[in-house]
Order: C-alpha cells, then sequence, then structure tokens
C-alpha cells in the first residue's frame, strides 16, 4: 500500500526539499522500518527545489499476519493469505505512519521551527483506499479540515464494467495545511474510512484519540460518526471520547452522543475483536500499550444512562444504544417525531423518555427526586435545570458511570447554589440503604430491564419497601415494537445484549400492577415517542404513587 504526501515551492521561498526536514527523513535516502506485520519504507520519487514528494510504502507479510493470527479468531483459510491487506490503505498504514513519522506528527522541527508551524501547500495521494460510504464519506471527512478532495472509486473490473464499483476509492487531497496536522488527520481517518481496525483496540485508545484530534476533531461536523468509528464502537470508550470532546469543543454531549437509544449495532462479519478482518491477526499499534484487552470484553464494559447490578452482583454497566451506521449513514429511526408538515424532525429516544420523565415528575408535584442507575447523568442535568426541584440525588453501581455523570455535569464549576441541590453517591438497587429514602419521588429510567429476573423482587423491596417515596416512574422497553427495529432480524433480538428482558405491554402492566398491589401504590401507564396503535410505543412507562397520594389516574 502506499501513500505520497507532496508540497511545491515558489522560486522565492524555501526549497521543496524541506518538506524531508519536517518529515525527519533524508530525501537523498532509502530508509525501512521493520513492523510487526511487514516492512514499511520511505522515499523521495521526487526532489528538486520546486517540487518534491515522500512516499510510504509499506509491504504487508501476508504469511506473518497469517502466523501471528490470535488464537480466537476465526480460520478463514485462504483468506488468511489472500486479502487487500497488501495494496489497501487501511489501520496497517496508520500504524506505520504513527511510527514512521512519530516525530513529525508532534510539529517538532529543530531545524525549521518556523515552517513546522505553518501552512504548507500539500498534495497527499492514496491509490487504494477502503471506504465504507464510498466517495461521498471521504468529502463530509477531509473537506471540514481544509482539503480540496478529489475521491474516484474504483471500479470492481474495467474490464467489465456492468459489476459496478467497488468499495475502493482513488483518492487525492490537495490544500494549505501543517504537515502534521495532516499526518494526524490521516492517522485518525484512514481507520475510519475503512471502518475497522486491524489490531487489538486497546485502553488508552481514546488518548490516542484526543492526542491526534485535539486540534480538529472538536470541530467537526462528523465527530460523533468519526469517534465511534475509530473506538470500533466500543460502547464505553465512545461514552470517555464524547465527554472529553464536549469539554474540548462548545458542543454539549448529548449532541456528540448516538441519536437514538435502545437500539444495538449489528456486528461486522469481517471485524472480529479489532483484529485484522480477514486474518484475525493481532496487529500491535506502536501506541497501544503492551496489555491489551481481550476478545470477550466487547460487550460487558459499557457505561449506559443508567445503570444496576444483576445477579452475579457485579458492576453492570451498559450504553445508551447507538444507531447502526452502514456506509456512514444511519438507519431509520421509527421513534422519530415529525413536524405538521410531514417533516421529520429527529428527536432522539432517549430525548423523548427524559423529557416525559421530567414531565411525569413535575404533573407529580415532586419537589426531591432520586435518580435510582443514574449512569452519566442525562436526567439529573435536566432535574437541576429546573429550580422547583430543590433536591435531586443520583446514585449508581458504577463509579465509572458517576465519574462521567460528574464531568458531564461540570461539578468542580457547578455554581454552588446549584451544587448544593444535587448530592452523586454510589449504591446497588437490591441491598436496602437509608441514603435512597426521603424523597417525594424516584426514578428508574431503562434500569429494570438489566436487572435479572430472579433479583427483580431485591430491587422492589428496596424501592417499594424499604425507601418507599410517594412517586415512582418507571420506563422499560416495548419489546412489541422491536418490529419496527429491522437491523435486530428475525429473531427479534433484544435492543441491548445486556438487557436480561424485554417485556410486552401486558407483561409490565401485569408486574406493575402487582408491585402496586403488594406494596400499597396505584400505578397509571404512559406512552413515550411515538404510539403505534399496533404495537404501542418505543418506550413504555408506569408512574405509582402511594395509595392516597395524588395520581394520574388508575391502572
Amino acid at each position: 500500500m502506499l501513500l505520497t504526501i507532496s508540497t511545491v515551492s515558489s522560486v522565492t521561498s524555501r526549497p521543496a526539499t524541506d518538506l524531508g526536514f519536517l518529515l525527519h527523513k533524508h530525501p537523498d535516502r532509502v530508509q525501512e522500518f521493520a513492523q510487526s506485520f511487514g516492512m514499511a519504507r520511505v522515499f523521495y520519487p521526487e526532489a528538486t527545489e520546486r517540487r518534491c514528494t515522500a512516499a510510504l510504502l509499506l509491504d504487508v507479510d501476508a504469511i506473518r499476519l497469517a502466523r501471528s493470527r490470535g488464537k480466537t479468531a476465526p480460520d478463514f483459510s485462504l483468506g488468511q493469505y489472500v486479502n487487500d491487506r497488501p495494496y489497501a490503505a487501511s489501520s496497517l498504514l496508520a500504524v506505520a505512519l504513527a511510527d514512521v513519522f512519530r516525530t513529525a506528527r508532534t510539529g517538532r522541527c529543530a531545524a525549521r521551527p518556523e515552517l513546522a508551524a505553518a501552512p504548507l501547500p500539500l498534495e497527499i495521494r492514496l491509490p487504494a483506499l477502503p471506504c465504507r460510504g464510498g466517495a461521498a464519506l471521504a468529502h463530509r471527512l477531509f473537506e471540514p479540515l481544509g482539503w480540496e478532495v478529489a475521491a474516484e472509486a474504483v471500479p470492481l473490473d474495467e474490464g467489465f464494467p456492468e459489476w459496478g464499483d467497488s468499495r475502493y476509492v482513488r483518492l487525492a487531497l490537495r490544500g494549505e495545511v501543517r504537515l502534521a496536522d495532516a499526518l494526524n488527520q490521516l492517522y485518525v481517518l484512514l481507520p475510519v474510512l475503512d471502518d475497522a481496525k486491524h489490531y487489538w483496540l486497546a485502553g488508552d485508545e481514546v488518548d490516542k484519540l484526543i492526542r491526534a484530534g485535539g486540534g480538529w476533531l472538536a470541530g467537526h461536523p462528523e465527530k460523533g460518526l468519526i469517534t465511534r468509528r475509530y473506538l470500533g464502537r466500543r460502547r464505553a470508550l465512545e461514552r470517555t471520547a464524547f465527554a472529553r470532546l464536549a469539554e474540548l469543543g462548545d458542543d454539549v454531549e448529548e449532541a456528540l452522543e448516538p441519536p437514538v437509544d435502545e437500539e444495538v449495532v449489528p456486528e461486522r462479519e469481517d471485524s472480529v475483536n479489532g483484529t485484522d478482518g480477514v486474518t484475525g491477526t493481532d496487529v500491535s499499534d506502536p501506541e497501544a500499550p503492551a496489555v491489551a484487552e481481550g476478545p470477550d470484553e466487547h460487550v460487558d464494559e459499557h457505561v449506559d444512562e443508567h445503570t444496576t447490578e444483576h445477579t452475579t452482583e457485579h458492576t453492570t454497566e451498559h450504553t445508551a444504544e447507538h444507531t447502526a451506521e452502514h456506509a456512514g449513514e444511519a438507519p431509520h429511526d421509527p421513534a422519530a417525531s415529525e413536524t405538521p408538515d410531514g417533516d421529520a424532525a429527529r428527536v432522539p429516544l432517549n430525548v423523548l423518555r427524559r423529557d416525559a420523565v421530567v414531565a411525569a415528575v413535575e404533573e407529580l408535584g415532586a419537589r426531591t427526586v432520586i435518580d435510582l442507575g443514574c449512569g452519566s447523568g442525562q436526567l439529573l442535568a435536566a432535574l437541576l435545570a429546573r429550580p422547583a426541584f430543590t433536591r435531586i440525588a443520583g446514585t449508581d453501581v458504577s463509579t465509572q458511570a458517576l465519574a462521567i455523570a460528574a464531568r458531564k455535569l461540570k461539578l468542580d464549576r457547578m455554581p454552588d447554589a446549584k451544587r448544593a441541590r444535587l448530592e452523586l453517591f454510589q449504591g446497588a438497587l437490591t441491598y436496602a440503604d437509608p441514603r435512597f429514602a426521603g424523597y417525594d419521588a424516584a426514578v428508574l429510567m431503562e434500569v429494570i430491564e438489566h436487572v435479572d429476573p430472579p433479583r427483580l423482587p431485591a430491587l422492589e423491596r428496596v424501592v417499594f419497601g424499604s425507601a418507599k417515596p410517594a412517586h415512582v416512574v418507571v420506563t422499560t422497553p416495548n419489546r412489541e415494537y422491536n418490529v419496527h427495529y429491522d437491523f435486530l432480524g428475525e429473531g427479534r433480538a433484544m435492543r441491548h445484549p445486556d438487557h436480561r428482558f424485554e417485556w410486552t405491554r401486558a407483561e409490565f402492566a401485569a408486574w406493575a400492577r402487582a408491585v402496586a398491589d403488594r406494596y400499597g401504590y396505584r400505578v397509571a401507564f404512559r406512552a413515550v415517542g411515538e404510539d403505534d396503535p399496533d404495537v404501542g410505543p418505543p418506550t413504555q412507562m408506569a408512574v405509582f404513587s402511594v395509595a392516597g397520594e395524588r395520581s394520574e389516574g388508575d391502572g
């Protein structure tokens, strides 16, 4: 695979061969850099005072890739040896670029410091770039960074045009860009365009993303797509990255998060836990730590808006599921609302649900509220924005979720008066805790479905029996509505891998009425999101009120 970087110089400026100083690679020599998956070579096809081109040629050793294949990677036989890795500019090229041009990416150049700090006329070419999303995605990613983009789809076979185009493009970028910025942009965006990383995703991936994208990613209009693809759609890493990007830019974190809650992205068939999608090879990123994460950690490390404890009584961290991205586009959201003229106005389901919960609590006249399973603090932020709520608490079994909530809510910068209204603490909902008591209303928003059914009675005793607030608001997915989610397949899998169950409207109503009878409450039900006349809404809500308290009506 090949990457070329060219620059030109006018008669009055420095010679173009100063590119060698910035890259820390002499134009008169061919230099080799051994990689775990082959050999990288840097040479200069042309080097004159007027124009200079540096080439990074990566020779991938398919045999070495196959022999270093991870033990848990699938065996695709011939596919281990015959694949696109030797010529397609994938994350392997990004790894080699990070290694070969490590110093250049920092923007340091003792010999030409003023040149390293200034934009240069650059031309970058990649003759074969896998691009899941086509040439249009390349334009969306590079043009906001100041590049003039020429992306041409590569036909499957020029002799048979009726076969159509392949997923590869020929990419040329031209623009006045600082060289260090250009290298960092390539380091991030090459695996994003390919939508795959061919090495283990390590715990410091977020740090690498923020380091490489610190000067441009926070303001990029596609930062959400870039972040999710770069981090291999690993939810816990995404959450941390979104929070840190929100601190770098002016955006609120919710604007960076996926647009639809309670959806699961299908796993790509050619991506195995960050290994080479064809060979399953464990390929090391030079910036990765020595100890990488194992393949079994792909699902269960997630942090979501709300978290609870399950049967084995260890921390369950789950995420707000994100919309499937195929070819860089999100699927139709059946829960989106519509404007009066019929145009879709995408209102994320998690926003609809949050607003519905806040409205319910306000209608009940509650002044003090506890969010049981507060996760990253989405509901807490909405409650804090309303001065009528004089005392607010958030609790979660996950310390990581609470740390993210504290960061999102900016506790360290929160005005004293607002901070005095809020309390965050760790707690498990299946064990009685005196700190849960003393509130007008308690909220279990998308929590109960993460509890193993045998543990539900313990949660009921803690919330309805021990804490016994005047009102309890519970939301949970409506399984009947899953028919609208095509990506769940014919078997209609649950919306999230950590869900222990998903109830129909009848099942939820039966559970809620039984709990109300057992603990002296009345219950009423509400729809959240589009209320389909056949299958109901995507989210169902139950509002419990102690018998004798004001409620919304009989269940």
